[in-house]
């Protein structure tokens, strides 16, 4: 992984919300993340995300037809795993956000089947159990990602101005985000073409979405979603367990290390 950085990207991240690094996996790690995905994605089955107490969850209807979704393999996968809680990594991210460290929140992988439906327009930290404005992602293509098979869109400068309560669910209705933010509505996206092996990162308040899959391909994509150590409940049960739930009041500090094991910490390296 290509994982250093140098102050012109720090500083596109912080103005933008997000940045493209071409090439951030060797070939030899595209194919080995390649491979660990898809049998993940197998094993996991019709399940959408790998957790004993969240096993009944499933996608349906319009949602199931943007994507295959499936969460948290990095459970049952040493590879994703060593992939997605790498501390230079960590390092990395926290280097992008200027915070001391991150937990994992959940991986995903994303896979858009063959004419699947656009992603609608939304901001990533509003769904979690906790809000910050230091929140962030990254986004690995397993498959070019193109204009025609449905690559990212950023709307740049977003991460600094949204508010955590005018977020929308992803719906049918593309543009729905810009109802909540109308003064969004007339900016120019980004649209974020790469090729297999490289990535992306973005804030989890930039607003962003995806194209439609107008191919008969599948566009693989492989995600993983973190928050800043120190993070605290906000009520929302998300990808919670119940008897994790249960445990938690607002304020409670999400530092469980099974469900959001450590990456990357500087007060303590």
């Amino acid at each position: 992984m290509r994982t250093s950085l140098s102050p012109d990207q720090i500083e596109s991240y912080r103005r933008d919300g997000f940045i493209m690094i071409e090439d951030f996996l060797s070939p030899r790690e595209l194919t080995e993340l390649r491979l660990a995905v898809d049998t993940a994605v197998a094993q996991l089955g019709d399940s959408l995300i790998c957790d004993e107490e969240r096993q009944d969850m499933k996608r349906d209807g319009y949602y199931a037809r943007i994507f295959t979704q499936r969460i948290n393999l990095h459970r049952i996968n040493e590879t994703i795993k060593r992939f997605f809680l790498a501390p230079d990594l960590g390092r990395m991210m926290a280097a992008l956000e200027g915070v001391d460290g991150y937990r994992v929140w959940h991986d995903q992988a994303l896979i858009k089947e063959p004419w699947g439906n656009p992603t609608a327009w939304h901001l990533d930290n509003p769904y979690w159990s906790f809000h910050s404005r230091h929140a962030i992602s990254i986004w690995v293509a397993l498959d070019d990602a193109t204009m025609q098979n449905g690559c990212l869109y950023f709307m740049p400068g977003t991460h600094s101005e949204a508010v955590h309560e005018r977020n929308v669910g992803i719906t049918q209705e593309l543009d729905d985000l810009f109802n909540k933010n109308p003064e969004w509505r007339d900016r120019q996206p980004v649209p974020a073409p790469m090729r297999a092996g490289s990535c992306s990162f973005h804030n989890g308040l930039t607003a962003h979405g995806a194209g439609a899959n107008m191919s008969p391909g599948r566009r693989r994509a492989m995600t993983c979603a973190y928050m800043p150590v120190g993070s605290t409940f906000n009520g929302i049960t998300n990808i919670l367990p119940p008897s994790y739930m249960e445990s938690l009041k607002i304020g409670d500090i999400l530092d469980n290390e099974k469900q959001n094991p450590l990456v990357w910490q500087e007060s303590t390296n």
